[in-house]
């Protein structure tokens, strides 16, 4: 169910019929446009959605596609069903163009599929499945479209061979007509030398018979008739008697020739007649070819793509643009900001605010325009991972109804479309308001709009709804199924950045936009009063949230990065041990091998040698040789192998360079303190290191390797001085901001708290800190950068965030 019935108008999706229509190259084509309508049957819109994205891909990639003569036929099929009646030959030629056509189409699909099934390892997008499907019922007689091509030349005329009899009397015709022409010609060269014909003119044909041109004051000198003059009336057009009987003869060969075109064209009239049926299949399919390539150009033109589809109610976009603000927007070289929105289950109903002019009508338009396209099978702009779900109603709040006639201003008009809402609304609506409870005194319209959007989210409807009302941003913060979201706003420059934000309501910018038009501050301090410190506080908490958020949100980024590493360092570091120990194994193993094969060979040999010595009698000579063979074999195989230990350098030699890696003992300074400490630990890109009876852990490329002798006199220094105490820096940890607030304080006074506020930072390893100041006319904010540039930690500066701040934050980036 849609409502109203002027949806389509409202959304502007009549004008993207237009663009169809104009895509389109004939009428066949546009007429489907004309069909398009609005469905909830999931099967059809995949499969419509699927033919657009194949011949997409046609458009961009197969310029051999068949893109002309897309004739309409259809009214000629129609009188061809009439009984002894003949189809003309521009009808027949329009015919067999159209024919043509469709056996393009239907052979360019058949090679894809033949290319496909030859190779099989071809990516099934060339395949072009559900186009073939389309062309699976259509059917054309070979022998008829064989009969219009030897009936029918490609200039649209019966070819003289269509029968003998044609044949026979073109031929006749052609000789006759020479043979006049040979008459004529010597008539006009006698007129010619008697001067009664201009040397610029010849033969001319009038009435469909060959004549001379002549000059009128001579016309009597040439027997004949006179079948028509010049506007100016100097020349007749003369045909002379002698050639009156040639002429008869051609017209009637003619008038022959005309009666025998008829007969075959009859006789080939009466031959398509029963194939009539099929005839209409293929224009049919030809329309919707023409339909579907009109959509595939429209696509091309918006960048648009099949998203993922689910037959349940669900919206999960990303990118998502407005299609016709896009093509306007690609004309003038801009860029259209996208939208990013998810509805499902636990947040159905979307709750936008924000300023005027913010861009809440046009995210509500995108969302209805984009949701119609879909459910019409036409792709949509957005990216191709996104999922849209199928709705059965379609209910849309846009602008008013007002109306003379039937005496209803807006708030009635609004009214009477929310009471179609709570008769329709059900978990398989979509429905979007625009300005929700406008048109009537504000706090009576925002109790109205809060009871009807409680049974809107009894009935499990999705839906957008654009307000200003706090009443329902506070409601949809506490009510399970209703989610905030607002449209981002530069509150510095009071421009609107057509971002919606989803997770928090929106400030209306109302003091803001009216102090920078200019109304008196006077009058806006007023106004605050008037309205109470509970709605100011609440604006000042949204802008302070959103500063708070997008801090954090940068914060978890920085964990989750440093998780990922660590995760990776472990997995290394897992994967080391496990090679190290399986070596290990390795080379054990291999040395018990070794070990046990000497050991038999040693066996071996001594059995050997005490045989030996027995068999010589324990002689003198031949044993004491025997021996000496076991001792060369026990110094060669049994002697074991030096290990070469490298001695490390002393402490003081390898330290007395401070230019090395820092390692665990190293002596190292913090840059740009004179503080110098014992490095205990090293963590990745972090070392943990010792001052005193101080612990910290300090960045690597924060720390300057000192020699020991630098140590030694630094602490030779030190020990003279009371030690200091220890300071527990999980606690200081714990303790501190990165955000340091100083307006209103006094210069010095202010430098004295950034100072100390650095110290902390710089301990803590902080990266980035935020200094608010205010903006005031920028003395502090002077004073505190310059002070700044003073650390030679600062690795810049730079306003925030215009939504945050602006120019009265400063955001301080650490090397």
């Amino acid at each position: 169910m849609l409502y109203p019935t002027s949806l389509e108008n409202k959304l502007g999706f009549d004008s993207i019929r237009e663009r169809l229509k104009e895509a389109c190259v004939s009428p066949l084509g546009q007429d489907y446009v004309e069909k398009i309508r609005f469905t909830d049957n999931a099967q059809l819109i995949d499969k419509l959605l699927r033919q657009t994205t194949e011949f997409k891909q046609i458009v961009q990639y197969e310029p051999d596609f068949p893109n002309s003569n897309y004739i309409d036929v259809r009214a000629h099929l129609s009188r061809a069903r009439v009984e002894g009646l003949a189809l003309t030959e521009a009808e027949f030629f329009d015919l067999k163009l159209a024919l043509r056509t469709v056996q393009e189409c239907l052979r360019f699909l058949s090679r894809h599929s033949d290319a496909r099934q030859a190779d099989s390892k071809r990516d099934e997008t060339g395949n072009f499945p559900f186009l073939r499907e389309l062309a699976g019922p259509i059917s054309l007689d070979k022998k008829l479209t064989d009969s219009l091509e030897r009936v029918i030349d490609d200039r649209g005329n019966v070819r003289d061979s269509a029968s003998p009899e044609l044949a026979s009397i073109r031929r006749r015709i052609i000789g006759e007509q020479a043979n006049l022409r040979k008459r004529l010609d010597s008539i006009l060269r006698q007129a010619r030398q008697a001067g009664w014909i201009p040397d610029d003119l010849s033969l001319t044909v009038r009435g469909g018979r060959l004549v001379i041109p002549i000059a009128a004051e001579h016309k009597r000198k040439i027997k004949g008739f006179i079948h028509d003059e010049s506007q100016t009336g100097q020349t007749v057009f003369l045909e002379p008697a002698e050639v009156f009987d040639a002429n008869n003869e051609i017209r009637e060969l003619e008038y022959e020739e005309r009666r025998e075109i008829y007969r075959i064209l009859l006789a080939l009239t009466d031959q398509i007649r029963p194939h009539l049926d099929d005839l209409r299949k293929a224009v049919n399919f030809l329309a919707q070819i023409d339909f579907i390539r009109a959509k595939a150009k429209l696509a091309v033109q918006l960048d648009a793509s099949m998203p993922k589809l689910v037959e349940r109610p669900l919206v999960n976009w990303t990118n998502a643009r407005h299609p016709l603000l896009y093509l306007s927007f690609v004309k003038q070289g801009k860029t259209v900001v996208p939208l990013q929105v998810r509805l499902d289950e636990k947040a159905r109903i979307l709750i936008i605010s924000g300023p005027n002019a913010g861009g809440k009508s046009v995210a509500l338009k995108t969302i209805g325009l984009l949701q119609y396209m879909l459910q019409c099978g036409l792709l949509v702009p957005m990216d191709d991972f996104s999922e849209m779900g199928v709705f059965q109603n379609l209910f849309i709040d846009i602008g008013d109804e007002q109306s003379l006639e039937n005496d209803l201003s807006t708030y009635s008009s609004h009214l009477t479309s929310m009471k179609q809402f709570l008769i329709g609304a059900n978990k398989r609506t979509l429905f979007l308001i625009d300005e929700f409870g406008t048109g009537t005194e504000p706090g009576l319209g925002g109790a109205i709009a809060e009871s009807i959007l409680e049974d809107l989210a009894k009935s499990g409807a999705y839906g957008v709804i654009n307000t200003h009302y706090t009443n329902l941003k506070v409601m949809a913060d506490k009510t399970p199924g209703l989610v905030n979201g607002a449209m981002r706003f530069d509150g510095e420059h009071l421009e609107p950045l057509y971002q919606l934000e989803i997770g928090r309501p929106g400030s209306s910018f109302a003091f803001e936009i009216a102090q920078k038009i200019g109304l008196p501050k006077g009058v806006i301090d007023r106004a605050k009063e008037k309205l109470g410190t509970q709605q100011v506080n609440f604006e000042k908490l949204l802008k302070e949230l959103d500063i708070e958020k997008r801090v954090f949100s940068e914060k978890n980024l920085e964990i989750s990065i440093n998780q990922r590493k660590l995760a990776q360092q472990l997995a290394e570091y897992t994967a080391l041990k496990t090679r190290l120990d399986n070596e290990q194994k390795k080379i054990v193993n291999d040395a018990k091998l070794k070990a046990k094969t000497l050991v038999q060979e040693a066996n071996q040999r001594i059995e050997n040698t005490i045989r030996e010595i027995k068999e010589n009698k324990a002689e003198r000579t031949a044993t004491k040789q025997v021996r000496q063979e076991l001792e060369r074999f026990e110094q060669k195989e049994l002697k074991p192998e030096p290990v070469l230990v490298e001695t490390p350098k002393p402490l003081e030699d390898e330290f007395e360079n401070d230019n090395g890696a820092i390692a665990v003992g190293s002596y190292v300074r913090i840059a740009g303190q004179n503080a110098i400490g014992e490095v205990i630990s090293l963590r990745g890109k972090d070392a943990e290191i010792r001052i005193g009876d101080l612990k910290s852990t300090v960045k690597l490329n924060r720390l300057e390797k000192v020699s020991r002798k630098t140590f030694k006199d630094a602490t030779e220094v030190r020990d003279d001085r009371p030690r200091s105490q220890g300071v527990d820096m999980n606690e200081k940890m714990q303790n501190f901001s990165f955000n340091l607030d100083i307006r209103g304080k006094r210069g010095e006074e202010a430098l004295g708290e950034v100072d100390r506020f650095f110290d902390d930072a710089l301990m803590l390893g902080y990266p980035e800190l935020r200094i608010v100041h205010g903006k005031g006319d920028g003395i502090l904010r002077t004073l505190v950068r310059n002070h700044l540039r003073g650390y030679k930690q600062v690795a810049r500066m730079e306003d925030e965030h215009a939504d945050r701040g602006g120019a009265g934050v400063t955001i301080v980036k650490m090397k």
